[in-house]
């Protein structure tokens, strides 16, 4: 079976990786004032070149920036938005890990002005991405979905006075979302990912409870959510493949949701408008691969199958076997092979090292070789 000339390709990974120390460090210093911006920029560019080399080495095609610019991998862009803040007020996450449970904390966000695209967020870090990615590397955008912007804080977090009904917020946010990327496509960009944790979180009860409690609407929201992407990338460019990542939660090797994509499958698989889907299949939090009989041709999916959260590697051999049961469901010649998440969403990371990370990158293209040739 012939390579994949498009993204996403037989080996590929979701976009965020290890913080090196130096980064981490300047990051620090830049925080106590002892660093300035430009000092900041110096030793992310070199940080960068340092991965996209690394990526090179391990053989897989795409290319990313490793997120090294971001302390996490969707807030940083949403806070970018016009009309969208932080608050004062924290949004406590449980996560969970196989030790018990972690609480993470972020500033709670507010809608309070029409949303709107101001300059072109994370353009400039792309364009850096693409000057010093080489030969066949295809340089990858990631930004969060638009769904990320309400699934957090749902109805409470958006000004009334400013959108007394949803409506108008989903068409200002989705009209923001295609100006960027149409400006990404101007900028040559032809690798974009929507990473959305609620496509995926909404398959678990517990979640759907929490939706209702703020009001919403747990049985169809998905449906909205869908509908969202769809219209956020239905200009896109021709030329620039799109995907989406959907996991339920990755910070410090802990996860936030649990269940199948059994929920969300119908709708997901046979309406979004993506070139492929990177899921998360790394134990059995991840279901079944039953959902995928929704899949239609034309789409990948990308088996999330290495997991990111621990530094064991899995047996070539395993990943073969589930690659085939997987095949059951959506025929081989659409799967392709990845980690299950990014290996530092958050600029923390993962329970990993660098050397652990560049073995599970290289076991991914060595086992896609194997199976797809």
């Amino acid at each position: 079976m012939a390579e994949r000339k498009l993204p996403p390709f037989r080996a590929d990974h979701v976009g965020s990786l290890l913080r090196p120390p130096e980064l981490l460090d300047a990051r620090a210093r830049h925080r106590a004032g002892e660093v300035d911006d430009a000092g900041l920029r110096e030793a992310e560019d070199k940080a960068i070149r340092q991965v996209v080399a690394l990526q090179r080495e391990t053989g897989v095609r795409t290319t990313t920036d490793g997120e090294f610019r971001r302390t996490s991998w969707h807030m940083d862009f949403i806070y970018q938005l016009e009309g969208v803040d932080p608050t004062d007020q924290k949004l406590a996450v449980r996560f969970h890990n196989t030790a018990g449970d972690l609480d993470f904390e972020t500033p709670a966000l507010s809608v309070h002005d029409r949303v709107r695209l101001g300059h072109t967020i994370f353009g400039d870090a792309f364009e850096y991405l693409s000057g010093v990615s080489t030969g066949d590397q295809v340089p990858k955008l990631t930004i969060p979905s638009p769904n990320m912007v309400h699934y957090r804080g749902g109805r409470a977090a958006i000004d009334e006075d400013v959108y007394p009904e949803l409506g108008p917020f989903w068409a200002d946010l989705t009209a923001a979302y295609a100006e960027e990327v149409r400006r990404l496509g101007e900028l040559g960009c032809t690798y974009l990912q929507l990473d959305d944790t609620s496509l995926a979180y909404l398959n678990d009860p517990e979640q759907r409870a929490m939706v209702a409690a703020q009001g919403g609407d747990p049985e169809h929201l998905h449906e909205q959510y869908v509908a969202n992407v769809n219209a956020a990338i239905a200009g896109r460019p021709d030329g620039m493949r799109v995907t989406t990542h959907m996991c339920r939660g990755n910070f410090r090797s802990s996860w936030a949701a649990e269940g199948g994509y059994d929920f969300v499958a119908e709708v997901l698989f046979s309406q979004l408008d993506v070139d492929g889907f990177f899921l998360e299949y790394d134990d059995e939090r991840s279901g079944g691969f039953e959902p995928l009989r929704f899949v239609p041709e034309g789409k990948q999916v990308v088996l999330g199958l290495v997991t990111t959260k621990t530094g064991e590697l899995e047996d070539k051999d395993d990943l073969k076997r589930r690659i085939d049961e997987a095949s059951k469901y959506v025929p081989l010649e659409q799967l392709c092979l990845s980690p299950q998440c990014g290996f530092s969403s958050t600029v923390e990371g993962n329970e990993l090292t660098e050397e652990q990370e560049r073995a599970k990158l290289r076991l991914v293209v060595e086992t896609a070789e194997e199976v797809w040739g």
